[in-house]
């Protein structure tokens, strides 16, 4: 595991309930694993892939609404938890990304699909790969598995201040 549960904290701003990320398993440039004192440009960032864990809490307020007697994760959660987890692509554009001071806002999504209903219990992995980079805007298709199969997928754009 490369970031902790404690860990994720210190990059996302996100708290709960409305934190959607549980670690960071991976990074990866161009399919080659990069060292930990290796800084990467943010132009550098497409190619990044990173793999992180979501599991979905039966607890969780969200599905006092949606719906009760049949919890199913909304959409608009999904695509957040893409969101959060394609930040971690620009984890080694710092030095110390730890103690950094980045800002990201998201700009937008595109091609979302919902393939397959997200309920409690589901232990979720969430691939994100940086597409396109240019000037503070960057690009990432998402993905979110469990068991394997394919949940849900989007494109996601985002504005990044580091």
């Amino acid at each position: 595991m490369l970031i902790s549960n404690e860990e994720i904290f210190q990059w996302l701003p996100h708290r709960d309930p409305f934190l959607f990320v549980d670690c960071l398993e991976s990074w990866t440039h161009l399919n080659r694993e990069v060292p930990a004192d290796e800084i990467v440009g943010v132009k550098e960032v497409v190619g990044v892939e990173c793999v992180s864990h979501y599991r979905v809490r039966a607890e969780h307020p969200i599905f006092a609404g949606h719906f009760p007697g049949k919890p199913i994760l909304p959409g608009v959660v999904q695509v957040e938890m893409m969101a959060q987890a394609s930040s971690f692509t620009l984890f080694r554009c710092l030095a110390k990304p730890l103690e950094g001071n980045m800002d990201v806002a998201l700009l937008g999504i595109s091609s979302a699909k919902f393939r397959k209903p997200i309920i409690p219990g589901m232990e979720l992995v969430i691939k994100t790969v940086c597409t396109k980079a240019r000037g503070s805007i960057v690009t990432h298709d998402c993905q979110i598995f469990c068991n394997e199969q394919l949940m849900s997928e989007a494109s996601a754009m985002a504005s990044v201040k580091i």
